[in-house]
């Protein structure tokens, strides 16, 4: 097994053996078996491109060839940075096949944490796309120190291109379903990304419950317009959860209303995920052309108001359903039957029935249902350790393995969760998590600034703006300036502050720590 994966202990791994919530079997081999039952249909559509699953059976196993020709083997892992394009999914499927590791990077990811993540994962490759939404990843990976190989979906320039890695007929090894299948990231607390590593026994069952839970089949067309590396787009059902199932994945990169209705319109789409952001963004354009009813919204990521839950079904007239999830393992949904204040007022009831679900007091012990306490959880799909973080898995797991999601929660006695706000210092904005301390710590590194703090700031569009209090040591400093800063030293541009604010010195506590209440108070104080 690979060094620094925490698996389950075998007592449980047999447990969900038996009950047949884990299969056994590799995502790649259930995948494949998938394309020889659908050959024909149609199985990836992207603008005017579409593969049906013959195709991509053939490229993916083509390009694990490849990859293994030139030396990547099992459980070695790559940095896979590419935007919803065909490109995305045939990589994935390829390395699943080559029981190769992908660590699942983001679009707007750049130098800072692209490198953390090569380095902290032992990556041997990277792989991204030549240019997307007018950034060049081709010089992102010039920037990238100690990768043994690049490969480019595109003009690949001096790197190699993705296009050529091609091998047919070649013999792929047997994979470990009790193996790390995929790396997804975490938010994360303290700075850099931490690996979530996912076995292809744990995520196998995450696709096919989450399937369940939405009563789909094999004619759930499946809309990615969040980023596909996301948990939620990738496989709550997702785009691997429609494949699996003989579906199509149809993928975008905007979540414009004029542009995405009409999508869903021409492709049938029956189901997509999003944050509250872009529901509110959809409901405010008005009443979408066309009929919706066939549509189901997932809404997760962020708090979603009740008020824009009922306002979204009434005039987009499709159905809305609200989810809970972390990357790290559970999930929470409402139900189709839920009466209106739970199905617009909570974020439901946990996924699975071999979901263990508490609800504690700081000092971990448990709370009465209706009481705010920090949900914990563990189970079938709730990992057991983070990658190579002896130290981060003594903080965020407990000793009889639940995992301490930092969610401060209100548990009704049917068992509804309703989530009242954070233990960690994080900031949610549109669905991404912003650390704030390390967003502090690159202030700090602009040679004007001498302090830094940042909180985030309600907002009614992305759920929380961040704001940056920055003490100048002398001279003028213009906010434009410490942006690109930021940028400059390679900052994810989700983490750039909505807003830059100097002031003369940082609120303190009687503690001697930074008064957060107050900077949040003071961010949102009209201006005199």
């Amino acid at each position: 097994m690979l060094d620094g994966f925490v698996p389950w202990p075998d007592r449980l791994a047999a447990e969900y053996r038996r009950a047949g919530l884990w299969s056994g079997r590799p995502l790649g081999d259930l995948l494949h078996d998938s394309c020889v039952r659908h050959a024909d249909r149609v199985a990836v559509v992207c603008g005017e491109r579409r593969m049906t699953y013959a195709e991509l059976s053939r490229r993916a196993d083509r390009l694990a060839g490849g990859l293994l020709e030139r030396g990547l083997k099992p459980l070695d892992r790559v940095v896979v940075q590419l935007p919803n394009v065909p490109e995305f999914v045939v990589v994935v499927f390829a390395l699943l096949r080559a029981g190769v590791i992908p660590v699942l990077a983001l679009p707007g990811h750049r130098r800072s944490e692209i490198s953390h993540l090569c380095e902290h994962s032992g990556a041997v490759a990277y792989v991204v796309k030549d240019e997307f939404g007018g950034f060049d990843y081709r010089r992102l990976a010039r920037e990238v120190p100690g990768v043994p190989q690049v490969y480019v979906s595109g003009d690949a320039q001096e790197f190699t291109p993705l296009e050529s890695v091609d091998r047919e007929d070649a013999a792929l090894p047997t994979v470990n379903p009790a193996a790390p299948a995929l790396f997804l990231l975490s938010g994360g607390t303290t700075g850099q990304p931490k690996l979530i590593p996912r076995a292809h026994d744990d995520y196998g069952y995450v696709m096919r419950a989450c399937a369940q839970a939405v009563h789909a089949d094999r004619g759930l067309t499946y809309l990615a317009v969040n980023p596909a590396a996301h948990q939620a787009a990738l496989a709550c059902p997702g785009v691997f959860g429609a494949l699996l199932l003989g579906g199509k994945a149809v993928l975008t990169s905007t979540v414009r209303p004029d542009e995405v209705f009409p999508l869903v319109h021409r492709e049938g789409v029956t189901m997509t995920t999003v944050v509250p952001a872009v529901l509110r963004l959809w409901t405010d354009s008005g009443r979408a052309t066309g009929d919706l009813s066939r549509l189901l919204v997932q809404v997760g990521s962020a708090p979603l108001d009740a008020a824009l839950a009922r306002r979204a079904g009434e005039v987009l007239g499709c159905r809305i359903m609200r989810w809970y999830g972390i990357s790290e393992g559970l999930l929470t949904h409402t139900r189709f039957d839920d009466p209106d204040e739970v199905a617009v007022g909570t974020e439901g009831r946990p996924m699975s029935p071999y979901d263990e679900v508490r609800v504690v007091d700081s000092a971990g012990e448990p709370v009465p249902d209706g009481e705010v306490g920090e949900m914990q959880s563990r189970g079938p799909y709730t990992i057991r350790g983070y990658f190579r973080a002896p130290e981060e898995n003594a903080r965020s797991f407990t000793p009889d393995g639940f995992f301490r999601t930092g969610d401060l929660v209100r548990r009704s006695p049917a068992g509804d969760i309703t989530i009242v706000g954070r233990v960690k210092d994080v900031i949610n904005r549109a669905g991404e998590k912003v650390s704030a301390e390390e967003v502090e710590r690159q202030l700090r590194t602009h040679p004007a600034v001498r302090d830094a703090a940042v909180v985030g700031v309600r907002d009614a569009v992305l759920g929380e703006r961040t704001h940056a209090f920055v003490v100048v040591d002398g001279g003028e400093l213009r906010a434009s300036a410490v942006k690109e800063h930021l940028r400059e030293r390679g900052l994810a541009t989700y983490k750039i502050p909505d807003r830059v604010v100097r002031v003369d010195e940082l609120p303190r506590t009687p503690m001697g720590k930074v008064d957060k209440k107050e900077l949040r108070r003071l961010a949102v104080a009209p201006a005199r």
